[in-house]
């Protein structure tokens, strides 16, 4: 693995990103790593956005709004992020809310074109400053397992969600990782991962990871009875 060095002339700290559509288990994988590689996590601000519940009630008038506070957000932990003076993660990225939640609001009409053009603009103008994430880790599972993850976990603001709008974000969010090329990238099937109990799939997850992210500061080092043979089927591709 290559260490990174800036420009003081000391290791740089690790940046990686877990990606994917809502209710795809982007938290759970955070903090499983957290435990794993001791990685200070940085959460999507769902909870602190004051247009989001009014957003999935009526998307045509707050989207603009509920994307430029996420724009602005996001911005702020990218800075934060990239002053850690330890290894990080980041559920969800400012990528995915240009490239897939913005980009969606644009292309069925639901946010007003000049909007787009402002947020746009703005997006562009931000993303040429970010560090990519050293390694982006990109889940996906079937639309029937999103739908309840997302009931399961109960947040009041995404009990309406349409299965039509998941289905759309999916869609773009397959287009998005494709054409991808900021960082390597590992695609994990959630649904068909057990990484918390079974030390098989715990064991492929980690490997995955640590092809590209490296073993240092792993707390729990794998159990070499754990190892396979070969990656299961839920570890889908790694690339980069």
């Amino acid at each position: 693995m290559t260490t990174l060095t800036s420009t003081n002339g000391k290791a740089q700290q690790r940046y990686l990103a877990v990606a994917g559509n809502i209710g795809v288990g982007k938290s759970s994988l955070v903090e499983f790593l957290c435990h794993r590689y001791d990685l200070k996590p940085y959460f999507e601000p769902n909870d602190e956005n004051p247009y989001l519940e009014d957003f999935y009630a009526d998307m045509g008038r707050y989207a603009f709004h509920s994307q430029i506070y996420f724009l602005g957000a996001k911005h702020k932990l990218h800075r934060e992020l990239n002053h850690s003076p330890v290894d990080v993660i980041q559920d969800r990225t400012i990528w995915e809310d240009a490239e897939i939640f913005a980009e969606h609001l644009h292309r069925s009409n639901i946010m007003d074109p000049r909007d787009y053009k402002t947020y746009r603009a703005l997006y562009e103008s931000i993303r040429d400053t970010l560090r990519p994430p050293d390694l982006m880790i990109y889940l996906k599972c079937s639309m029937r397992t999103t739908r309840r993850r997302i009931k399961e976990r109960g947040r009041p603001a995404e009990q309406s969600i349409p299965l039509s709008y998941l289905k759309k974000l999916q869609v773009l969010y397959d287009a998005w990782i494709d054409g991808y090329d900021l960082s390597p990238v590992v695609t994990l099937n959630t649904g068909k991962l057990d990484y918390i109990t079974d030390m098989v799939d715990c064991h492929e997850v980690m490997s995955a990871v640590d092809r590209h992210f490296g073993r240092r500061q792993r707390l729990y080092p794998l159990r070499p009875a754990a190892q396979a043979q070969s990656p299961p089927a839920a570890i889908l591709t790694t690339t980069g």
